[in-house]
């Protein structure tokens, strides 16, 4: 599988990397850890070097599965994970609050570490900004913890371009992670232009709309209680019948390139930088697969410019999150 650079950082990844969170929350209930073992190593074989983690994914399991599958493999894979939660009493999606006290961003990585069953840390990202802590304190401890060995890059998920440009200037911020696909294109609007100027990677989560930009939905689609698409705006009937018509351009590219609307929706985020990483999460051999084969989607100039047209012409329905969690991005 063909490498990407994050940014300037010297950091290689392969082109498309695999978000785990799904494998133990958020998307419904925990999945089968003998099969979702066999699922990382098998990414691993097929060329995935990049893998995506925190330890408020359970919280805590999913960052001890990746420790147990991947060991052995820490020289061939990077894996990322992320601090910046309160984990105590209510671990819901979007219940914790945030927390990213030097102290705690300390305890936060020795905890990591042991779970993960490594030495450093590839690439730790502040999961959401803290307005509590200068952000300079958060880079000064990373910066810290890069020092004594404990973890190679800084990164930052869902920051506002202040904020970065801030980060940065304390300790390089490698890769940024933010929400970014055809139906969530506001990082185009400073957050992309501030990357390309300080050499900083990007690496969208979400790139299939949480399983929207599949064509699997539609409105009669329903969520279970404990998948956490059933509390967003965007995941109503009504949002999911007027949002139809991006999943019926990527269909109608998709039938003349041979390809699947995810790889379609896949293939226009590698288009737009060399430097976008997009980590699709998914817990079936067949997505994986699936999702790999993007990345020999070649979509030319005028695909792109027609998916350009049609797309601008779509207004998107319904709020990316519910009003709390939507408080907490872009700071």
């Amino acid at each position: 599988m063909k490498k990407r650079q994050l940014g300037k950082s010297g950091l290689d990844v392969s082109g498309l990397g695999l978000g785990c969170m799904g494998m133990s929350f958020s998307y419904g209930p925990p999945k089968d850890k003998k099969e979702m073992t066999a699922l990382l190593r098998t990414a691993v074989e097929r060329g995935i070097t990049f893998f995506d983690t925190a330890e408020v994914y359970g919280p805590f399991t999913n960052e001890e599965l990746l420790g147990e599958a991947l060991v052995g493999l820490s020289k061939q894979v990077v894996i990322a994970t992320k601090f910046g939660f309160e984990l105590s009493g209510d671990t819901r999606p979007g219940a914790a609050a945030v927390s990213s006290q030097p102290q705690h961003i300390k305890r936060a990585v020795e905890g990591s570490l042991k779970r993960l069953k490594i030495e450093t840390i590839d690439l730790l990202y502040q999961h959401r900004v803290d307005p509590n802590v200068a952000i300079e304190d958060v880079a000064g401890t990373v910066k810290e913890l890069i020092k004594e060995g404990k973890v190679k890059h800084f990164g930052l998920s869902e920051a506002g371009v202040k904020t970065i440009r801030r980060a940065h200037a304390v300790q390089p911020v490698t890769a940024l992670q933010s929400e970014y696909s055809l139906w969530t294109r506001t990082p185009e609007n400073e957050v992309i232009p501030t990357l390309e100027e300080l050499g900083i990677g990007f690496v969208p989560f979400s790139p299939l709309g949480k399983g929207f930009l599949t064509g699997k939905m539609d409105e009669k689609t329903t969520f279970d209680s404990t998948d956490f698409r059933s509390t967003l705006p965007r995941f109503t009937p009504e949002a999911l019948k007027a949002n139809q018509a991006l999943t019926d351009l990527l269909t109608a590219i998709g039938q003349r390139k041979n390809a699947t609307p995810a790889q379609i929706a896949l293939a226009w985020l590698l288009a737009q930088k060399p430097w976008i990483v997009p980590i699709p999460g998914t817990t079936k051999l067949n997505r994986l697969d699936e999702n790999i084969g993007a990345l020999k989607v070649e979509l030319t100039y005028d695909d792109l410019r027609e998916i350009e047209s049609a797309s601008s012409k779509i207004e998107i329905q319904g709020a990316r999150y519910p009003e709390k969690l939507e408080k907490m991005t872009g700071l």
